[in-house]
C-alpha cells in the first residue's frame, strides 16, 4: 500500500514522497473532481517524488482539498484553507488553546501549593 510523505510547499509547487507505490503505478491528484494539471512523478531509488503546482485559477476561498490518487485508490491528501473565515477560525482555536492552558497552569500551581 502507497503513503505519502508531505515534503514541502514553496513557490506555488506542493512536493511530497511516496513510498511502496507498485511498478507501473500512475499517480494523478484531483481538486473539486478535476485532474490537476502538469503533476510530475519522479523514481528516487525505492521511493517516488512528486510535485504538484497548485492551479490558481482553480484556487477560492475556503477548503480546497487534494486528492493523490493511484487508480481508483486514495493514497494522500492536502488541504489548503484560504480567507478570512480561515484567519478567524485559526484566531478563536489559538484563543481558546490560551485560555486552557492559563486554566492548566492556574490548577497545577495550586496543586503544588495544597501539596507541599
Amino acid at each position: 500500500m502507497a503513503q505519502i510523505t508531505k515534503n514541502s510547499l514553496r513557490d506555488g509547487v506542493w512536493t511530497g514522497t511516496v513510498d511502496g507505490l507498485e511498478e507501473g503505478a500512475e499517480i494523478a491528484v484531483m481538486l473539486h473532481e478535476e485532474t490537476v494539471d502538469h503533476v510530475t512523478v519522479s523514481a528516487d531509488g525505492d521511493s517516488h517524488t512528486i510535485s504538484v503546482p497548485l492551479p490558481p485559477h482553480r484556487l477560492g476561498m475556503g477548503v480546497n482539498t487534494f486528492l493523490v490518487m493511484s487508480g481508483d485508490d486514495k493514497i494522500g491528501a492536502f488541504t489548503l484553507i484560504a480567507g478570512d473565515l480561515a484567519g478567524d477560525d485559526l484566531r478563536a482555536e489559538v484563543d481558546l488553546l490560551r485560555a486552557e492552558l492559563d486554566m492548566l497552569k492556574k490548577a497545577f500551581r495550586r496543586h503544588l501549593r495544597e501539596t507541599m
